[in-house]
């Protein structure tokens, strides 16, 4: 082996992904999102892309965009792959995504239990604007989301 290392590379998501990005999600959400709301994304238009590495697929984003405002909708990267600056990659791509789409202010909710994703949005500059209770589903209950924006320009 040279040692050569495969460099991860951005897609734009298209249909033949929908049944790996909706195994991907499922393997990290209690949750998740279906195929169809991946390819319900894909429909409106919003901007979905695949990180994939080699052949595999390791990541996903979904970015709904309105005028001058963006929302993070869903962020994922297989778990294996953790840990790695992957998550960060993608957080990085979906914001620029949306800077170029016209996005002065990228919106996303997060689930407090997720402290991994606080502390990668926290890092990133977002800033804790809201709570929603009960906005997620939760094993018992519900559980809030936390409300977080960052300015793009």
């Amino acid at each position: 082996m040279s040692g050569l290392k495969i460099a991860a590379e951005f897609f734009p998501m298209n249909e033949r992904d929908l049944d790996a990005v909706a195994a991907l999600e499922a393997s990290l959400q209690i949750f998740p999102w279906s195929r169809g709301n991946f390819e319900d994304s894909l429909t409106a238009g919003y901007s979905v892309w695949v990180l994939r590495l080699g052949g595999d697929l390791i990541g996903f984003s979904v970015v709904m965009s309105v005028i001058d405002e963006a929302h993070l909708l869903n962020i994922g990267v297989c778990k294996r792959y953790q840990g790695q600056g992957y998550g960060a990659r993608m957080l990085r791509h979906a914001m620029e995504c949306a800077r170029l789409g016209g996005a002065a202010k990228l919106f996303l909710e997060v689930r407090p239990s997720n402290e991994r994703a606080v502390e990668l949005y926290r890092h990133f500059g977002f800033r804790q604007i809201g709570t929603r209770k009960g906005y997620y589903p939760a094993v018992v209950g519900r559980e809030d989301g936390l409300i977080f924006d960052k300015e793009l320009a």
